[in-house]
């Protein structure tokens, strides 16, 4: 048996193919990433795959939307958007402090809820020591005097209203956005999520 693994460690066939499996698998994984990035628009920073989940999408596109977006809904039944970077183009950092500016009546339009979810830059929910990552349409968010809703993004608890804020890990993270059953401005891209700001001090 030791002369069997020693004749596949010396084996340049063996070596070849091994080689040519890895090399087969990273051009798939660029070429997967490459196809989803042509279906993916991005506005004010946040991206949306408004074609995820389509039957007619054919086989290589539905391979990489479904390696983007695994196991997600079809746009018009959930909306999804992500972003990674604030309105300068930086990325997003827990040691920062960032808002949310929704003007009056211009929270995310949907016939069942909405939410918005800090996570890792993978997607996975991080915990925090508030144990508060994401708000939603039944948060109880508290309006500024002309109608407006502000979303604080940030590791520590700020003042005033505690329902209008997401804790964020430390770190990099990104910001996930879903409107549930959105309404027709979503679906046909009327509707725009404001740019993240971060907060200067």
């Amino acid at each position: 048996m030791s002369g069997f693994f020693s004749w596949v460690a010396g084996s340049g066939v063996v070596q070849g193919v091994i080689m040519g499996l890895t090399f087969a698998y990273l051009t798939t994984v660029l070429l997967l990433n490459a196809v989803a990035k042509t279906k993916t628009t991005t506005v004010n920073g946040w991206s949306a795959i408004r074609k995820a989940g389509h039957p007619g999408n054919g086989l290589l596109a539905r391979a990489a939307l479904q390696k983007a977006l695994p196991v997600v809904n079809v746009f018009e039944e959930a909306a999804y958007w992500t972003a990674t970077s604030d309105d300068t183009g930086a990325r997003l950092s827990g040691e920062h402090a960032y808002r949310l500016h929704f003007p009056a009546g211009r929270l995310p339009p949907n016939d069942a809820f909405w939410s918005l979810t800090a996570t890792d830059t993978v997607g996975y929910m991080v915990g925090t020591a508030a144990g508060r990552s994401s708000v939603d349409s039944h948060s109880g968010l508290v309006a500024n005097a002309d109608g407006s809703v502000d979303i604080l993004m940030q590791p520590h608890q700020p003042p005033g209203a505690p329902g209008n804020w997401v804790a964020t890990p430390p770190g990099r993270f990104k910001l996930m956005l879903r409107a549930y059953l959105p309404a027709a401005s979503v679906v046909n891209g009327d509707y725009q999520v404001p740019p993240v700001a971060r907060v200067r001090s």
